[in-house]
C-alpha cells in the first residue's frame, strides 16, 4: 500500500442543483398553502391551522436546504476524503469534519423513509457535539444522536458516488486501516 494514499470523493454539483430545484418547489408549495390555502372537506387536513403549519414547516425545512445547497455549490473542497488517518466529511450542512479511524467503532446503515445514510458509531459522541458552534447544526446532530445512536451521519446525496459504493468503500477502508 502507498503510504500517502488518499481517496477524494467530490461533491456532485448535479445532485445539489436537483436538490436545490426540488426545495424551491416545496418552498413555493409552502407559500401557496399559507397565502391561498385550499378548501378541503376533511376535518383534520382541511383545518386551516393544520394547512398553515404544513406550509410553514415546508418553507422552513426546504428553505434551510436551499441555503445549504447554495453554500455547497460554491464549495471547492472534496465532499469526502478517506486516508489512513481517518475520514474528513464535508458532504453536507451537518458535516462532522475530521473523524479519526480510532474513534470509529462501527459504520451502520440507517434509513428514514427511502433515504439511506451511514451512521458512524464513535467512542466519544459528546466530543463531536461539544465541538459544534452552529446551533442549528448542533441541534441536527443531537437529533441524529438521539434517534440513531450517533451524531455523525453521511449520505451519498451530495457526493459523486452512490450509496452502495460509498458503504462498501468505507467498510473496506475501515477494515484496512484499523487492522
Amino acid at each position: 500500500m502507498i503510504q500517502n494514499e488518499q481517496i477524494e470523493i467530490p461533491l456532485s454539483k448535479k445532485k445539489m442543483i436537483l436538490s436545490l430545484l426540488g426545495s424551491i418547489v416545496f418552498v413555493a408549495l409552502g407559500l401557496w398553502l399559507i397565502i391561498n390555502p385550499p378548501k378541503i372537506d376533511e376535518p383534520i387536513i382541511g383545518n386551516p391551522t393544520v394547512i398553515f403549519i404544513a406550509g410553514l414547516a415546508s418553507i422552513i425545512f426546504f428553505g434551510l436546504i436551499i441555503v445549504i445547497a447554495i453554500r455547497k455549490l460554491s464549495d471547492q473542497k472534496s465532499g469526502l476524503i478517506i486516508n489512513k488517518q481517518g475520514i474528513t466529511d464535508n458532504s453536507s450542512g451537518v458535516s462532522a469534519g475530521f473523524i479519526p479511524w480510532s474513534d470509529i467503532q462501527e459504520i451502520k446503515v440507517s434509513q428514514v423513509l427511502s433515504q439511506k445514510f451511514l451512521m458512524f458509531i464513535v467512542r466519544n459522541p459528546q466530543e463531536y457535539l461539544d465541538n459544534v458552534r452552529n446551533p442549528l447544526k448542533r441541534k441536527a446532530m443531537e437529533m441524529n444522536y438521539k434517534s440513531h445512536g450517533s451524531p455523525i451521519s453521511i449520505s451519498a446525496n451530495s457526493l459523486q458516488t452512490n450509496f452502495d459504493n460509498l458503504y462498501r468503500l468505507l467498510k473496506e477502508k475501515m477494515k484496512e486501516y484499523k487492522s
